[in-house]
C-alpha cells in the first residue's frame, strides 16, 4: 500500500528552480575552462533554460545533440536554425489529465518550453539531421572544414 502524507509545515521546493542555478553555474565553469569549444563548434551552454536535459558530443565529423523529452508526439517538437542559433521548443500543455484532482505533489513538467544553442562557425547548418524515438531526440550536425586563406600570386611589373 501506498501511503502519501501532505505536511504544510515543510517548504515546498520547486526542483527546477532549485536546480536551474546549479545547472547554470556548471555551465559557466565549462565555459570559463574550456571557451574554445564555444567558438569552434558553438554549441554554447550560457544559451536558453535547463529544459530539456541534453548530452552534447563531438565526434571528429559532427556534434551530437541528445534531449531527454519524455511525454511528447513527434508533432508536438520544432527545430529551429536561424543566425546560428539552433532552437528546440515544443509544448507539453494537456498532456496530463489532472482536472478535479487536487495535486499533492507536481514533479512532471506541463509547459511550454524552449532551449538554444550557439552554433559555431565550423558547423554546417545546411546538414542537421533529427530523430525522435521514445522520447529521445538525436540531432546530428556534420562539421565543416576551416576555410583556408587563398593564396595568390601578383605579378610584379
Amino acid at each position: 500500500m501506498t501511503k502519501v502524507i501532505v505536511n504544510p509545515n515543510l517548504p515546498f521546493f520547486d526542483r527546477d528552480s532549485f536546480l536551474t542555478p546549479f545547472d547554470k553555474m556548471f555551465d559557466q565553469i565549462v565555459a570559463t575552462h574550456y571557451p574554445d569549444i564555444t567558438k569552434s563548434v558553438g554549441v554554447n551552454p550560457m544559451q536558453g533554460t535547463a529544459y530539456p536535459k541534453v548530452n552534447v558530443y563531438e565526434y571528429d565529423d559532427r556534434i551530437g545533440i541528445i534531449a531527454e523529452i519524455p511525454g511528447l508526439k513527434k508533432k508536438q517538437l520544432n527545430i529551429e536554425v536561424e543566425n546560428g542559433v539552433l532552437t528546440i521548443s515544443g509544448d507539453k500543455h494537456g498532456i496530463l489529465d489532472d482536472k478535479g484532482a487536487t495535486v499533492l505533489r507536481r514533479e512532471l513538467k506541463a509547459s511550454s518550453f524552449k532551449r538554444s544553442f550557439e552554433l559555431g562557425e565550423l558547423l554546417d547548418t545546411d546538414s542537421i539531421n533529427a530523430s525522435f524515438d521514445d522520447g529521445i531526440l538525436s540531432i546530428s550536425i556534420d562539421k565543416t572544414e576551416p576555410e583556408k586563406p587563398k593564396k595568390k600570386s601578383v605579378k610584379i611589373s
